[in-house]
């Protein structure tokens, strides 16, 4: 692939992730904005209207797996866990809105930072699938390989090309502080 196409695909494929890990960054603060409206509530309460709400939704059968599990955590969160995971909340939208402005702007870090923070969910991914795989996961896993082949791709290339530029640089260098050799004289 030339050059040009080269830094189309960079510059759209980076925007593209960029988008993608801005909504990130906003799903989780309004996660930690829920979280914080459920300080002063009483949670087994919160939980079984949950659970009212997600079987009229999606028809969730209220005596399954993902049910009982709502209700067993809601009966494990304490104000100061609460507070915790808020926190974490925060700091993961954090976490993603400065990736995204990173790999808006194009910047090396951020596309190193992007494919090891996507490299390390891909084992985990595979271990949920592996114990329950659902369409959604498989759409999550797919995903994230894609971009991570996508970034790994895309800083080999750019690793090509510094080494080409550095090599050609040399070249020239050495060309011209070779001596002049003088033409025979007939």
């Amino acid at each position: 692939m030339d050059t040009r196409k080269n830094l189309i695909a960079k510059h759209f494929g980076l925007r593209g992730i960029a988008v993608f890990e801005a909504f990130k960054g906003l799903l989780a603060i309004m996660v930690a904005i829920w979280l914080l409206s459920l300080l002063h509530k009483d949670l087994q309460n919160v939980a079984e209207h949950l659970l009212r709400f997600l079987h009229k939704l999606f028809h969730l059968n209220p005596d399954g797996h993902l049910a009982r599990s709502i209700v067993r955590g809601a009966r494990h969160v304490t104000p100061g866990n609460l507070h915790l995971w808020i926190g974490g909340t925060l700091a993961y939208s954090v976490i993603r809105f400065v990736e995204a402005a990173g790999l808006w702007l194009e910047k090396p870090w951020a596309e190193w930072f992007a494919l090891i923070s996507g490299g390390l969910y891909i084992p985990i991914e595979i271990y949920e699938l592996a114990h329950h795989a659902t369409p959604i996961k498989w759409a999550v896993l797919a995903t994230n390989i894609l971009i991570v082949a996508y970034l790994a791709w895309l800083l080999r290339d750019s690793h090509n090309q510094r080494k080409q530029a550095k090599e050609a640089k040399e070249a020239a260098e050495d060309k011209a502080s070779a001596p002049v050799k003088p033409l025979p004289q007939s």
